[in-house]
């Protein structure tokens, strides 16, 4: 017997792209073996083909990779003969589809578009309208609006368009789902923030209020081609902050409203012609399947009424079923029609149609897709299952296997080459439906307490692996009641930075989601997220999450966790330059009697110090430090101790005494290296560099910066390596390398304005007036000495003040206005009297 006839499976039988990969999907379920297996088999064989991989290119409608393809088959043991078979079809299916080929894409431009997910059929006409409103070059109407019932293929018109009409808007597509018509609506200033940073805006640039927020969207769209879809909107209201300005701009926009309020261009979606909706199926289920019996699926898409979900839904059972005749699955709808009589009405089609595949998995698959439906996402990872069910990884992934079967789920690899799992809105709806009819409310409330105790037991471990925060956390900030076996936690915290960011996401949601039932465990959570935000400069987030749980904690009287964020945000403060709220949060960390942990103590004591020696009051920084690092040293919190005696080192090397201030720096230096402590290391080296460039030893303090600006990007730290790389520009500058100089300085500018990092930015102008003096400009170093003492001034800064001062005095005497020469000189000695 041939292999075609073993299987029952003909790559001759598919004409397209999609047809070949159904006749893949349905290869590889005739073998019997789940994605699991096949990786599995795979590296037995010496191949590498990840269960994410293999699960994506079969739930995708365009060809796999020719070298994937002859893997996979050769794992699911067809003969070499067979496989060149397959392979020389695929390759004759191979050629780039024109549209590919047109594109012309500006350079970084964005594209948000999620992939196509169901087969597009029966919609020719709505795409010519939809393609005559997209190309038109007109201004008479910059939006249209897809509306239907549930399930009719709003989102997968929507999608369709924006990947076949991507040539049409070269500086990039925007895509957002808004959650319309979900328990939790999305907030548009999170998609405004989403969109903001997809256009090149910096997280730490983007501002607060939502007014400016929208602003800032429509100046930086004003002049370009994009085009932005907003799906699943409730109302006008939710989307009209969205829409773009520019003449260029085009917006689609779903809903099962009609948007009656909004104007634009409207394609009312209706049920699939019968027809139609018997192409569809043909796609999921086989058409050589169909074909066989054409008056039965005309029966089942009628009993499905033609509605795009429904019919999927339908075709999915029968894929993964192959044996299974056409004649049962028809007569099983008939049955049910007592079930299913609002089966071709809106959500209850929806709701019916998820029904026929969630019945038929097993009690365990159908446990997991009701809790998977509670953690406020739908995109989420195997940890979280595993935490729902009370179970390890690979149990996890098993059950998730069977979901993916029946398309209940879909798979996605991240950028690291884990796995995601995505249940579809319509999918989530029913089960959440399903959790509150079918589980207890203790069963729920237990399994979300799982999620958010192994998310505070991996996010504590991933902080502590990062060890990038002074604050040196020795333990547990509160002890998980539930944890993954060590074994799993450690596979997912290999890279503990790439899990922050492929979960911050979710844990921010999560966080959101029972701030209100579990105060204390949901601080902390936030708390062990303070080191990836400072890392990643995420410091919209950062606030917003944590003044949240800081409110709740204080309305619940939780000092201990009011404790702990006090001091998160107080450093949060003083990055951002905002040091009177900085000083009042580091105090209010130190106000208890009794201190909710000795390291938050510590580290909340050299916080307030350093505040304190920015604004000049050096004496009572001093003590702060002092007591930090006295403090430090009895509790052995050696990242705490670094800091705290480098800050010593900063007021000795304010004050003049270079000697000792190199002594502690290099003390400092010394404790960081011993424990590995490589932001420590980092300030302790770049703070010698200063040493070094008080005595005129350029070229040392050059070597100085550039180790500390190495040590910072190794752990991810851009704005901790600007820092550096803003005193090596001053240093090739007056080591006769100007123009690299000037440009490493240029360069610095640019991050500090992104990051809206005031004290850095005065700094770099400080550095780029020195140069402009070297280079015999005396009128742009006086202007860019001018722009430092004003940011200085305004931060009451009075060490970096009179330096400033120093230098607009040099350059007003080039310029011969010894008038402001001598004021700036006053003024400077009055600014050096307020160091205290």
């Amino acid at each position: 017997m041939n292999p075609v006839e073993a299987t029952g499976v003909d790559p001759g039988d598919a004409h397209n792209s999609s047809e070949f990969v159904a006749q893949l999907r349905r290869l590889k379920t005739r073998t019997g073996l789940s994605f699991r297996d096949i990786e599995r088999r795979a590296r037995q064989q010496g191949y590498s083909l990840p269960m994410s991989t293999v699960a994506s290119a079969l739930n995708r409608d365009t060809l796999p990779h020719d070298e994937l393809t002859g893997m996979l088959l050769r794992t699911l043991d067809l003969p070499e003969d067979e496989v060149a078979r397959w392979l020389e079809v695929r390759r004759s299916m191979a050629e780039e589809p024109p549209a590919v080929k047109s594109r012309s894409k500006s350079v970084g431009a964005p594209c948000l578009l999620p992939p196509a997910q169901l087969p597009l059929v029966g919609r020719d006409e709505e795409i010519h309208v939809a393609g005559g409103f997209l190309k038109a070059a007109d201004d008479e109407s910059q939006c249209l609006i897809i509306t239907g019932p549930a399930g009719v293929g709003k989102t997968s018109l929507a999608v369709y368009l924006g990947h076949k009409f991507i040539s049409e808007f070269p500086d990039g597509q925007l895509y957002a789902d808004l959650g319309g018509f979900g328990a939790t609506p999305v907030d548009p200033r999170k998609v405004l923030a989403t969109f903001l940073r997809a256009l090149g805006m910096r997280s730490s640039a983007i501002p607060r209020d939502i007014g400016e927020r929208v602003a800032m969207y429509r100046t930086l769209l004003a002049q370009r081609r994009v085009l932005v879809i907003l799906d699943n909107v409730a109302g006008s209201r939710s989307a009209r902050d969205l829409l773009p300005n520019g003449l260029g701009c085009r917006a689609v926009m779903t809903s099962r409203s009609t948007l009656a309020d909004n104007s634009g261009t409207r394609l009312q979606l209706s049920h699939l012609r019968q027809d139609d909706a018997v192409v569809l199926l043909s796609h999921m289920a086989g058409s050589s399947r169909t074909a066989k019996r054409p008056v039965v699926a005309h029966q089942i898409v009628t009993e499905c009424g033609c509605l795009p979900l429904a019919v999927w839904v339908i075709g999915a059972r029968l894929a993964a079923r192959p044996h299974m005749p056409l004649e049962d699955m028809a007569r099983a709808l008939a049955d049910e029609r007592s079930k299913l009589n609002e089966f071709t009405v809106g959500d209850v089609a929806v709701r019916a149609s998820i029904e026929l595949s969630y019945r038929h998995l097993g009690a365990s698959a159908q446990r997991v897709l009701r809790l998977m439906s509670l953690c406020g996402s739908t995109d989420l990872s195997s940890w979280v299952v595993a935490a729902l069910l009370d179970t390890d990884l690979a149990g996890a992934e098993l059950l998730l296997d069977q979901l993916l079967e029946l398309h209940l789920v879909e798979i996605r690899s991240t950028s690291s080459g884990r796995a995601r799992y995505r249940m579809h809105d319509m999918v989530a709806a029913f089960a959440r439906e399903a959790a509150h009819q079918e589980d207890a409310e203790e069963h729920r409330k237990r399994a979300l307490d799982r999620v958010l105790s192994a998310a505070l037991q991996l996010a504590q471990t991933a902080d502590v692996q990062l060890s990038a925060d002074f604050r040196g956390i020795t333990r547990h900030h509160h002890p998980p009641q539930w944890t993954l076996p060590g074994d799993d936690a450690h596979r997912l915290l290999s890279h503990p930075l790439s899990w922050f960011d492929e979960e911050a996401e979710f844990l921010g949601r999560l966080i959101e989601r029972l701030i209100s039932t579990d105060a204390t465990l949901a601080g902390c959570l936030a708390v062990s997220l303070t080191t990836f935000f400072q890392i990643r400069s995420h410091f919209d987030e950062w606030r917003q999450l944590q003044q949240k749980a800081l409110a709740e904690a204080v309305a619940n009287g939780d000092r201990r966790t009011a404790v702990k964020l006090h001091r998160s945000l107080g450093e949060l403060a003083t990055i951002v330059d905002r040091y009177p709220e900085a000083i009042e949060h580091f105090h209010k960390a130190l106000d208890p009697p009794e201190p909710a942990e000795p390291d938050y103590t510590a580290s909340a004591m050299a916080g307030l110090a350093y505040v304190y020696r920015l604004i000049g009051q050096q004496s009572r920084a001093l003590s702060y430090f002092e007591r930090a690092a006295e403090l430090a040293r009895s509790i052995d919190n050696a990242n705490c101790l670094t800091y705290a005696i480098n800050g010593s080192g900063v007021i000795c090397f304010e004050r003049g005494d270079l000697a000792e201030a190199e002594r502690l720096y290099e003390e400092s230096q010394r404790l960081s290296r011993l424990i590995g402590y490589q932001p420590g290391e980092s300030l302790a080296s770049r703070s010698l560099g200063h040493v070094h460039r008080a005595r005129g030893d350029y070229a040392s303090a050059a070597r100085c910066y550039a180790r500390a600006e190495s040590l910072s990007l190794s752990v991810g730290d851009r704005l901790s390596a600007t820092h550096a790389r803003c005193w090596i520009g001053d240093a090739q500058v007056r080591l006769g390398q100007p123009a690299a100089g000037r440009r490493l300085l240029a360069e610095c500018l640019h991050v500090y304005r992104e990051c809206a990092n005031e004290w850095g930015e005065a700094a770099t102008l400080l550095n780029i007036g020195n140069a402009q003096l070297a280079a015999g400009r005396p009128r742009i170093a006086h202007l860019r000495a001018t722009a430092a003492a004003a940011i200085w001034r305004r931060l009451n800064a009075f060490y970096w003040l009179a330096q400033a001062l120093d230098q607009v005095a040099a350059a007003a005497d080039l310029l011969g206005n010894s008038a402001e020469a001598t004021r700036a000189r006053t003024e400077a000695r009055l600014a050096r009297s307020q160091l205290t």
